[in-house]
């Protein structure tokens, strides 16, 4: 078995945890003693244009400074060394990239609110990595701002902000003006029988025009993106009893400290493939029109529409017979033991998505303001295909069909703000929908739809109607920031077909759920203290309620009569429950800022998928509430600028985070133990130095200790089928060849560190880059 590692656990540990530290200390050596306004507790990149959204505890806004030194594939990539946050992204054009804040899990997407332009992207349809962010519906090259919230402490926002909420600002055109970008990406991967390069580009672009003298503005762009991916799974023999002939083969991986990935205590299992490269080709396209009135009436639209064809058709089978024959799947033969090889499938899946908004404001007097905007995330095609074997996938034979449709959420927001008597005061309504739809057939031919024969179909609605206020109260140095939030929640239409069988054999039954409802009330306060210019603390407190998602609720099994298995989902599924704390202090040293923050949730009814008992005492695996989870931790921000040498940018930072299960009748056995995925450690940091005008060079670094990869703690790893430890350095150099051309290259992960999130995180990347404007 190959060495999986180039730097050895404890001096990866070292190096990160010694990191920060010596960051932070030429900075507060270098520190003048110059003012600064510290009004709003606001960390990294103080831009020209302001936060998009409220920021209430820790909030971090990301620019055009922090962009220069940072690889970005994807969008997601540009938040990539924001403060105790983090995106499951596994590959490039990885479109199940799971944001998440300080001790949420990496497949708990319903606890983060993601925005493009203020209107949602955020995929409530469910809480799994299968349901990330629509990340791909913007380009890299059309972002003008992110930014990060950390935590549900502004009324304004659903409780699906229970970890935080992201908002992406796209640029609008100030001129005349065109962009062109072009990307080529590279990996080499070696790992278990797999070596090869993966090979990748982008072309993105797109023009904008403003009217001199009137309201109007238009931007249009648009981005191709194609790579290969590396392969996310790998699939392992299993002992057969079998008394049929095996092929006796070769070729087979074994790596000893795999065997917990499948069950404490368990051998190791013999590797028999890994699945195929993902291809990945993605479209997307885009139109903002805006509207800028001399009145004060502004207006925004945007149609945003993407396309994502994964096609997975090369599986990599390490097996070979006495002739040097690939072997894929079968019984077969090895060391003495007979084994089945099987799940080396192929897979095509196609979707085409569209977003529309529509975002209107306009003063109703000097003092008040209002502004409406809905949108509407339409998924309009979502098909799967997958071979129902290997050999079915290779001559295109029997296989299956999971389509979704009609499957969209709509949202829409009304508010006003108004300045009364040097008071502020906000106050609004807003209302979502999300519908799924998904229906599973089989197929002759796994490549196409003709001839598919019905086999079963979920469905499904959420609906949520708020009402919320905030106060705010300046009192000289002090103020004050008290609001409230009402959600009433409602799920209905939901139910299961399948086939029947017995009498009803051939015929397709139908379980209806019954409709759900529940309400939450969730008040905020928010203390704010100018203690002098340049210092501010704040602190923030919270309740803040997740609703179940259609997907968590609507996923039981039907008996072949129309009933429901009663053990296969939990009808009296609890929203989940926060209450939340955050202080934060700032200091302002003029080119150093640095930032301390302390945070405290505890969640009542944790929604999470595990083995344990359910509603009926049944041991499952299943959506179950957790009675009660806990996290506290502590960040330390350093934004510097200009230090030691001119042209010397750093920002840095550090996490602590202790988040452990507390009560859980349904598994005692994790009661007390790190809620999993969750590093007790985070430390990220990225340097940027100019070292004459047109050149730039950066280097950044990104570290997470080995959590826990099961919820009773009993599975630590760093190998396929664990979360492991993280440790990766990147650099990237550009150059202004000229005012208008830009070129750039750039390597992530220059240690080759091999990093699991389950499955694999990308090896020794490339990126080199061309940009141009007009």
């Amino acid at each position: 078995m190959r060495a999986i590692q180039v730097i050895p656990s404890m001096t990866k540990t070292m190096l990160a945890l010694g990191a920060a530290p010596l960051a932070l200390l030429p900075l507060a050596a270098h520190a003048d003693e110059a003012a600064a306004d510290a009004n709003t507790i606001l960390v990294v990149g103080q831009h020209e244009s302001a936060i998009s959204i409220e920021p209430r505890g820790l909030s971090v806004s990301l620019g055009e400074e922090q962009f220069a030194g940072i690889n970005a594939q994807n969008v997601e990539d540009l938040m990539k060394y924001a403060p105790d946050f983090f995106v499951r992204k596994r590959y490039a054009g990885d479109s199940n990239g799971v944001p998440g804040f300080r001790g949420t899990h990496s497949t708990q997407s319903a606890r983060t609110l993601v925005m493009v332009d203020g209107f949602t992207v955020s995929n409530f349809l469910g809480n799994s990595f299968g349901f990330a962010p629509k990340w791909g519906i913007v380009g890299p090259g059309e972002v003008a701002q992110f930014d990060i919230v950390y935590g549900p402490y502004s009324a304004r926002y659903a409780g699906n902000s229970m970890g935080g909420l992201v908002n992406i600002t796209t640029r609008s055109p100030q001129k005349t003006e065109a962009f062109a970008t072009v990307q080529g990406l590279a990996q080499h991967y070696d790992q278990f029988g797999t070596r090869d390069t993966y090979r990748g580009y982008s072309a993105e672009a797109g023009f904008g025009f403003r009217q001199e003298d009137g309201p109007w503005s238009l931007r249009v762009s648009g981005r191709h993106f194609r790579n290969d991916g590396h392969p996310q799974m790998f699939y392992g023999l299993a002992e057969s009893e079998s008394t049929m002939p095996a092929t006796a083969v070769t070729g087979a991986v074994i790596d000893p400290r795999q065997g917990q990935a499948y069950a404490p205590g368990s051998p190791a299992k013999p590797i028999f493939a890994a699945q195929s490269p993902a291809a990945i080709t993605q479209d997307q396209a885009k139109l903002r029109l805006g509207y800028d009135g001399a009145s004060g009436v502004t207006g925004e639209f945007l149609l945003a529409y993407w396309h994502n064809l994964d096609s997975q058709t090369a599986p990599d089978c390490y097996l070979r017979d006495a002739a040097g024959n690939v072997v894929c799947e079968g019984l077969v033969s090895l060391g003495g033991k007979t084994y089945d090889a099987s799940g080396a499938r192929w897979s095509r899946s196609i979707r085409d998505e569209l977003l529309a908004g529509l975002k209107l404001a306009a003063p109703l007097s000097d003092r008040v303001t209002v502004q409406a905007n809905v949108s509407s995330y339409q998924i309009l095609r979502s098909d799967g295909f997958t071979s129902g074997s290997y050999a079915a996938g290779e001559v295109n034979g029997p296989g299956t069909l999971a389509r979704q449709g009609p499957t969209y959420w709509w949202t829409g927001d009304l508010s006003f703000n108004a300045r009364l008597a040097g008071f502020e005061l906000a106050a609004g309504s807003s209302a979502n929908l999300y519908r799924t739809d998904a229906t599973n057939y089989a197929l002759d031919s796994w490549r196409r739809d003709g001839g598919k024969d019905f086999s079963s179909r979920t469905f499904g609605k959420t609906r949520v109607l708020a009402g919320w206020a905030e106060l705010r109260v300046p009192l000289e140095a002090v103020t004050l920031t008290l609001g409230a939030r009402y959600e009433d929640w409602r799920a209905f239409d939901g139910g299961l077909t399948r086939l029947g069988s017995d009498a009803l054999a051939g015929q397709q039954v139908t379980g209806r759920y019954d409709s759900r409802h529940a309400d939450g009330f969730q008040p905020k306060a928010a203390f704010e203290w100018a203690i002098d210019a340049r210092t501010t603390l704040q602190l923030s407190l919270a309740r803040a309620t997740r609703f179940p998602t259609v997907g968590e609720l609507f996923q039981g099994s039907l008996n072949g009569d129309g009933s429901f298995n009663e053990d296969s989902f939990d009808p009296g599924l609890k929203p989940e429950r926060s209450s939340d704390a955050n202080l934060v202090l700032a200091h302002d040293f003029g080119p150093v800022k640095l930032t301390g923050s302390a945070f405290w949730q505890r969640v009542e009814d944790t929604i999470f998928s595990f083995t344990g008992f359910n509603q009926n005492g049944v041991t499952t695996s299943s959506y179950k509430n957790i009675d009660v989870t806990r996290q506290y931790g502590f960040e330390a921000i350093a934004e510097a600028r200009d230090v030691i040498v001119p042209g010397l940018d750093i920002d840095a930072n550090a996490a602590f985070i202790d988040s452990i299960t507390v009560r859980n009748d349904a598994a005692p056995a994790a009661e007390g133990v790190q809620f999993p995925r969750i590093p007790r450690w985070r430390i990220n940091a990225n340097l940027r130095y100019r070292v004459t005008g047109p050149v730039m060079v950066s280097v950044g670094m990104r570290y997470a200790s080995r959590p826990n990869t099961d919820l009773l703690g009993e599975q630590r790893g760093d190998t396929y089928g664990y979360t492991s430890e993280l440790f990766a350095l990147d650099a990237r150099i550009n150059w202004n060849v000229t005012e208008r051309l830009r070129v750039s290259a750039g390597v992530d992960n220059i240690t080759n560190d091999r990093a699991w999130v389950y499955h694999p995180y990308p090896q020794r990347s490339f990126l080199i880059e061309a940009g141009w404007t007009l």
